[in-house]
């Protein structure tokens, strides 16, 4: 099947990829030059474990393509995916001038019937707008489709190959039948693709992110309160995690999420409800529960300096807002380092994948470092902000030669607290006793 993927980010590009590796021959399309010459040489513009074999496989058997031209990408195309960025506006609703600007330009570009997919996370009605923005110049029948992506930075490729679900939303049996086929070689294990209207599908993504996000603030809100009861939330965890209606995903403790979608997906659902005059209660504190506790652990550092950290040298471990990844949009560890810099201190950073992200939006105002020991070398504390694998098992006497305090403060809950005392480091971790 011939398809066009419209937009090379994180999802356009991991979409068209895993699309090739099933024989369809597939044409993603970006308006950034630079960007599209790089992946025309064979280059991986994200960092996504397992992409690039993948990439390298398809275009050397000339299944993937890429393009600055529309037109072209377009031609003779059965499905158009619209996999472009919805940034949040002003007012916390999904900014759609990017998707609905496409859509004006496809009407006429259309030559045959097409399936138009909505890939992008989008407000409920969107695909009612694309269809309208794309009538107003089509002389062909079309369909618009919504086909929210699930797909988790880190283990992207996995969850398309091997989906858990693929939700489409359409009306119409004739585009239904098309994407059947297109989904068929991915969910061969028995795995669903559930049909829907497109509103309901458009809503199912936003649903679901938000649970997720209110999952992880209930379970900080429960670690606040274990701090002032003298519970141990590590504890708590298990024994509900152990629940099978309750689950032991997305209930670890830290200083918040954040990402490309929760932060924005939770804020476009709540402005969605506002729209309709609903007052969504949960969904707003959830995000004034992940707002706070993005510095929950400034207030331990400030405490443990006596209020002064003027000149105090601080490693931050992790700046990406989860591992495997190299996406830094609202991550927590970037607050950390604004507010430790607003104070006064000298921060010092590493991150396996992050800190040429971290260093252009940044630049010089913190130190970057290759290693979390060369990150740790002559520090007062090191705060830990993301729970990268190298960071769960550290030298932790080599740390001590080389660090000027042995204090760590831990947004992650990545060490025993006991162990931690008997190597007689300070530890502060969520949730849990402090050393």
């Amino acid at each position: 099947m011939k398809i066009a993927v419209v937009g090379t980010g994180y999802v356009g590009l991991v979409t068209g990829t895993c699309l090739s590796e099933t024989g369809n021959t597939v044409t993603c399309v970006d308006i950034d030059e630079a960007k599209v010459k790089s992946l025309q040489n064979g280059k991986v513009t994200i960092y996504e474990p397992g992409l690039n074999p993948l990439f390298e496989r398809n275009i050397k058997q000339n299944r993937l393509f890429f393009t600055t031209n529309l037109e072209e990408g377009i031609k003779d195309a059965k499905i158009i995916f619209l996999a472009l960025p919805t940034p949040p506006g002003e007012n916390g609703s999904a900014d759609l001038k990017y998707i609905l600007k496409v859509a004006n330009d496809l009407g006429p570009l259309l030559k045959n019937y097409t399936v138009i997919v909505d890939k992008s996370t989008v407000p409920v009605g969107t695909a009612e707008k694309v269809r309208q923005a794309i009538a107003l110049n089509a002389k062909v029948e079309f369909d618009v489709v919504s086909n929210p992506e699930f797909l988790r930075e880190g283990v992207a490729v996995d969850d398309f190959m091997k989906p858990e679900r693929v939700v489409v939303g359409t009306t119409s049996p004739k585009a239904q039948k098309i994407m059947e086929e297109l989904y068929a070689p991915f969910v061969r294990q028995g795995n669903p693709v559930i049909f829907m209207d497109e509103r309901s599908a458009e809503l199912t993504k936003y649903a679901a992110n938000s649970f997720l996000a209110t999952k992880i603030s209930f379970m900080n809100e429960i670690a606040n309160l274990c701090e002032l009861l003298g519970a141990d939330v590590d504890a708590v965890r298990k024994g509900i995690g152990s629940d099978s209606r309750i689950g032991k995903r997305f209930l670890f403790p830290g200083i918040g999420y954040g990402g490309s979608c929760f932060p924005k997906d939770v804020q476009a659902l709540a402005k969605s409800a506002h729209e309709v005059k609903y007052d969504f209660k949960i969904l707003n504190s959830v995000m004034d529960v992940n707002t706070s506790q993005r510095l929950k652990l400034m207030n331990s550092v400030k405490l443990h300096f006596n209020g002064n950290l003027k000149g105090k040298k601080i490693a931050v471990w992790g700046l990406a807002f989860k591992p495997h990844t190299d996406d830094i949009r609202e991550a927590p560890a970037l607050y950390n380092i604004e507010h430790l810099l607003s104070e006064g201190a000298i921060v010092t950073t590493h991150d396996p994948e992050a800190m040429d992200n971290v260093q252009k939006i940044m630049g010089n105002k913190i130190q970057y470092f290759p290693t979390p020991y060369d990150a740790a070398e002559g520090v007062d504390a090191i705060l830990i902000a993301t729970e990268w694998p190298e960071f769960r098992a550290p030298d932790f006497e080599k740390l001590a030669s080389i660090m000027n305090n042995k204090v760590i403060f831990d947004g992650r809950n990545l060490y025993d607290v006991d162990t931690m005392k008997e190597l007689g480091f300070t530890y502060i971790s969520i949730g849990r006793k402090s050393v």
